[in-house]
């Protein structure tokens, strides 16, 4: 590859065999100021993964300085990521990374995939149409992928080999990119590495709690509470219950609310069932879509959002001290949870019973 190709996949044993070939040592990456552009290129990086994608800049084989920088950006991130060694921040920046590559790669020549694909362990065959790849290899990185067109049952094999477009083999290699950088984070970082490193995560930790703070990570609600949805959310499911056929914006808010506190894709294929314009295949592909399966988590748009499109409906009390869906939910799971605990505290004991010769409730 070009180093301005190495830059843009740093992740390739290639480009890390290029960086060791310069001779940069880690003490100077992480304190020489000849190194600044480098390190806040590399806090850019993890900051952009926190926030949406990581946005690759236009290099030309002529910008050795530039390509250095990003060259050398990337396994400041990777310190950066595992300092902070949060499962979900590595799940984000892995995917961001992944995401961002295959933006470029899908609009690169067939020989490139070819040549990159082997990075993966990939023999990949192209003509005109698209390329075929041997079975084993596509459920490897398909398996992750829930939309149906990717399932092998859904595929035509021929003597082993599965056809697959560019665009759909840029995807999947897309899934060998995500999976090879988040199996090898976090990485090991020295002590005193870490203290050098603490002027740069402020930023990053302040950034990362703000967006678990408005989205969550998706681990944190637990049990679908279903009487705790904000108003818009209950009406917006009533109407679907009852066969109304939802605004595209009204049934996008819904449904990536419902996913993200933890509705599976199945639960919300049975709401849409009674929509009067109900297609299951176009339906379910929407929803796999909204869930991620095109490698972008989709969250719920914000109360303000909701209402520039029409959606808020019957705001109550708990809306006027939230800016967000998420928001009222958290805050009701907030006050459910701390009543069941003033409760808990509140009921006697088997010891208390035991004593007073009382009998619990049955």
């Amino acid at each position: 590859m070009e180093h301005k190709d190495l830059a843009l996949y740093p992740y390739v044993s290639e480009a890390s065999g290029y960086v060791a070939s310069l001779d940069f040592s880690l003490d100077r990456l992480i304190s020489s100021r000849a190194m600044d552009s480098a390190r806040l290129r590399g806090k850019e990086r993890v900051l952009q993964a926190i926030e949406g994608d990581i946005l690759k800049p236009g290099l030309m084989s002529s910008d050795d300085r530039k390509i250095l920088i990003e060259l050398l950006s990337y396994p400041f991130s990777r310190i950066l990521v595992s300092c902070v060694d949060d499962s979900f921040l590595t799940r984000r920046y892995a995917l961001a990374e992944a995401v961002s590559s295959y933006k470029s790669l899908k609009g690169r020549e067939p020989a490139f995939l070819r040549e990159f694909s082997l990075e993966f362990d990939i023999q990949a065959q192209s003509d005109d149409s698209g390329f075929r790849m041997h079975f084993t290899d596509y459920i490897r990185l398909a398996s992750t992928l829930k939309a149906s067109e990717w399932k092998l049952v859904n595929r035509k094999l021929d003597h082993g080999y599965v056809k697959v477009s560019k665009d759909e083999f840029a995807r999947l290699l897309q899934e060998g990119i995500k999976n090879r950088i988040e199996g090898s984070l976090p990485v090991s970082v020295p002590e005193d590495i870490q203290h050098a490193c603490e002027p740069y995560l402020e930023e990053i930790k302040t950034a990362l709690h703000e967006r678990k703070s408005t989205f969550g990570d998706g681990t944190e609600f637990g049990t679908v509470e279903s009487g705790l949805f904000p108003p818009c959310v209950i009406y917006a499911v009533s109407q679907t219950q009852a066969g109304v056929n939802l605004a595209h914006s009204m049934r996008f808010a819904m449904t990536s609310f419902l996913l993200t506190v933890g509705m599976s894709v199945d639960d919300i294929m049975n709401l849409f069932t009674t929509s009067p314009d109900f297609d299951e295949e176009k339906a379910r592909y929407q929803v796999e879509h909204i869930a991620g399966a095109s490698g972008t988590n989709y969250k719920p748009p914000s109360c303000s959002t909701m209402k520039t499109y029409g959606n808020c409906y019957a705001p109550d009390e708990h809306c006027k001290k939230v800016k967000h869906p998420l928001g009222y939910y958290r805050r009701k799971l907030w006050f459910k949870n701390r009543d069941a605990q003033k409760n808990k505290a509140k009921a006697p004991s088997k010891t208390d019973d035991a004593k007073t010769g009382s009998k619990p409730d049955s």
